[in-house]
């Protein structure tokens, strides 16, 4: 084509200027594309004239506020749990989260790259305008290169930090924090806004006739939100602080941002960021689902899909909402013989909301899918009993959601509505174990597995949580045999153990199935779109990409009472923790692309549980399948345990095993088993002989004739028994002979 004429049409509006940039060929002819290019800006024009006029009575100052809206939903009934207390249903509103005209762009989820921002000036690398991220978190020592926020290096009002959103955005508003530091105070109490199409002209936000002044923060955590009066149309924006945290001389100017607004299409995209798909190809309920939501779409679920769906209730969280399950296996409510327990967990940290967002679109994928006839999903289904628990804490999330994905915070909602946090509120088995091995001195007396749990703990005046107790008992009731713990903040999976063994910060300590939970942590963390991605930048304080975005858990930090660690030891249960996005809560628009990142890794970590060997440990004489057998692998000092009908489910990887299985009361029995690659494990069955002691007492406590062969073994050992005594006695007697002659 011919060379082009660039013409730029300003439209001036009260916040700053609408740019849009035409392209036109040399002859003088408009193209097409042009054409709808400056149809949509104008339609775009029109929608900011009518979006709200400022306030022109009103003088500018520091304390300039924006309005936003807040969603009320009709009244409703009360949740299930709360009307059955109150003994009826009752009608109340219900307050939702702020209602944003636009998403943000993605600063905090790292949708916005390090090379889209910019800054007037920053101290030092660690400083620097890429970490000027909402809700960036720093590292424990000041003066490393992954602190928490931008700062600039001067203190003057000339300071700014800039974003590119790389198009025409309808810019809308700023959330704005402070430095995240446990040694710096540093907050910016008001500040500018300006925006530009090239970097060059640079046009203010405007109150009427004034330069429009927000006020930011007051504390370093809480984000504040400032909606422009009237949204403006350009490409860069910045932020430009005018007062801060003096300090005396001490303050800095540091702030963490994000920035509301919406994309404009462009016909003239060329750009590969432009094109990235921001939907899924899954029809499922892509939206936060609070509570009475999520009952709806777990109720809706199992209507669908009545033949391999079933809902329950674990119990219930401090404030009375119930701890729903959705069962997903071929046989609903029912254990069947051979068939593997499996479960997810989400919500522990109730705003960090990903995890329970990615559990309620997983059940209604498996219906679909297993409705359509995929034979992944119908074998998984018809080999797999599934349970998933889409919010362990609801009481945290509910406060989380009413302040919404991007007003919450770090911590809003991350405890039990009782202050508590789940993840250190199970029992700490570890220090049981450990001092256990350094006190005993015949190692034959330990034990490496169903540590009971501490008396202390079970008591009602124990500091823990009624969802961390709805759980444990859940725990005990369901043979799981893999599981897997859903959190947000970071991207990385981690495995046990959780806690150091001499209550260091940091210290690698590793399970006796360290290499199996290794594994674990790869099948996922290899299948996530978004942690296989090499070129992603760390989203904190710490690069997982040095680890392949696995680590033991206490090798990150020590957390004593982490349920992983307690599922390990008194349970049979193996299971990881999965750390899904950078961002707790994201928007409701990323939700589609999470779960294409999380879809196959998902579903890929489920089927390793047919990974290993399983088996039936009988009796052999009755066929009876014998409860509680325990069952030994050589040289892996943890062992597991058979359930009620005898049947048991080892995870091992690839390779030749020892196996022996014993029981109470029953010969010990030994065999090789061979794990192979296949998706599916190896049978090791076990037929253990009772011993005649206890097959005695057994025919006796029912009143029956010995048989010929008992009897027969019967007299032997009685025979054995009196020459053993009659050997003994006369040992006894020589003694006391030779010592009378001794003594003659």
């Amino acid at each position: 084509m011919a060379g082009f004429l660039l013409i730029t049409v300003l439209f001036y509006l009260n916040c700053g200027s609408f740019v849009v940039v035409i392209s036109r060929p040399a002859d003088g002819t408009t193209s097409r594309r042009a054409t709808v290019a400056l149809n949509t800006a104008l339609t775009s024009t029109e929608s900011l004239f009518s979006a709200g006029k400022p306030n022109t009575t009103e003088v500018p100052t520091a304390g300039f506020t924006t309005r936003y809206r807040k969603s009320i939903s009709k009244p409703t009934t009360a949740p299930e749990s709360l009307s059955e207390a109150a003994g009826k249903t009752t009608e109340r509103e219900e307050e939702g989260p702020p209602e944003l005209e636009c998403p943000p762009l993605g600063l905090e989820s790292l949708k916005v790259k390090d090379t889209q921002l910019r800054a007037s000036s920053y101290k030092r690398r660690g400083l620097g305008p890429h970490r000027g991220r909402l809700n960036i978190q720093s590292g424990i020592e000041d003066g490393d290169i992954y602190d928490g926020a931008w700062c600039a290096q001067y203190r003057d009002k000339k300071q700014w930090l800039e974003v590119d959103a790389r198009r025409l955005t309808r810019f809308t508003g700023v959330i704005l924090q402070g430095r995240n530091s446990i040694w710096s105070w540093d907050i910016v109490h008001t500040y500018k806004v300006q925006f530009s199409n090239d970097t060059l002209v640079w046009k203010p936000c405007m109150n009427g006739t004034e330069e429009a002044i927000f006020e930011g923060n007051q504390d370093a955590e809480t984000p504040v939100l400032a909606l422009f009066n009237t949204s403006t149309v350009a490409r860069y924006i910045r932020i430009n602080p005018q007062s801060w945290y003096q300090n005396g001389t001490k303050g800095h100017i540091c702030l963490r941002a994000e920035v509301l607004g919406c994309a404009l299409s462009d016909p003239n995209s060329i750009y590969p960021w432009q094109t990235e798909p921001t939907e899924s190809k899954d029809k499922l309920d892509f939206r936060h689902h609070n509570y009475k939501e999520m009952r709806k779409l777990m109720k809706s679920v199992q209507e669908e899909c009545p033949d391999i769906t079933r809902i329950y209730s674990i119990g219930k969280s401090y404030m009375g909402l119930k701890l729903y399950v959705m069962e997903i296996s071929d046989n609903p409510g029912k254990h069947e013989l051979g068939e593997p327990e499996f479960r997810y967990v989400a919500g522990m940290h109730g705003n960090e909301v990903l995890g329970r967002e990615l559990l309620l679109n997983l059940m209604q994928y498996i219906c679909q899918e297993y409705k359509r006839g995929d034979q992944r999903i119908v074998h998984l289904v018809k080999e797999t009993r599934i349970h998933l628990l889409p919010s362990m804490n609801p009481d945290g999330y509910e406060m989380a959601f009413k302040k919404g994905s991007e007003l919450a915070g770090w911590s809003l909602g991350r405890y039990s509505y009782e202050g508590i946090d789940m993840n250190h509120n199970f029992a700490d088995l570890n220090s049981v174990m450990w001092i256990a091995i350094e006190l005993e001195t015949d190692r034959s007396k330990l034990i490496n597995h169903y540590f009971p749990i501490p008396e202390q703990y079970t008591t009602e005046e124990a500091f823990v949580a009624s969802e961390t107790r709805a759980v444990i008992s859940w725990m005990q009731n369901i043979p799981f045999v893999l599981g897997a713990n859903l959190h947000g903040g970071e991207l990385v999976v981690t495995y046990p153990y959780d806690m150091t063994r001499d209550w260091a910060p940091r210290e690698h300590t590793p399970t006796a199935d360290e290499s199996f939970f290794r594994w674990l942590a790869v099948v996922y963390a290899s299948t996530n779109q978004v942690m296989s991605n090499h070129d992603r930048r760390p989203c904190h304080n710490k690069d997982f990409l040095r680890y392949n975005n696995i680590i033991n858990g206490a090798d990150w930090h020590n957390v004593p009472g982490s349920m992983n660690d307690f599922s390990y030891l008194h349970t049979n249960c193996f299971e990881v923790t999965v750390e899904l996005s950078c961002d707790k809560f994201p928007h409701a628009s990323e939700l589609p692309i999470e779960w294409e990142n999380n879809r196959e890794s998902l579903l890929t970590y489920m089927e390793q549980v047919h990974r290993g060997i399983k088996g039936v440990v009988r009796d052999k004489d009755t066929g009876a399948g014998i409860a509680d057998a325990v069952i030994k692998v050589d040289d892996i000092n943890h062992h597991i345990r058979s359930v009620a009908d005898g049947d048991y489910w080892r995870l091992l990887n690839p390779g030749e095993y020892r196996v022996t299985a014993t029981a109470e009361g029953y010969f010990p029995s030994s065999r090789t088993c061979q794990v192979m690659y296949d998706h599916y494990p190896t049978i090791c069955d076990f037929r253990l002989t009772k011993m005649p002691k206890e097959r005695l007492k057994e025919l006796l406590m029912k009143g029956g004739k010995l048989p010929k062969d008992l009897q027969l073994r019967l007299r032997q050992l009685r025979m054995r028994k009196l020459r053993v005594t009659t050997k003994a006695i006369n040992r006894r007697r020589a003694a006391a002979a030779a010592k009378r002659a001794k003594r003659v």
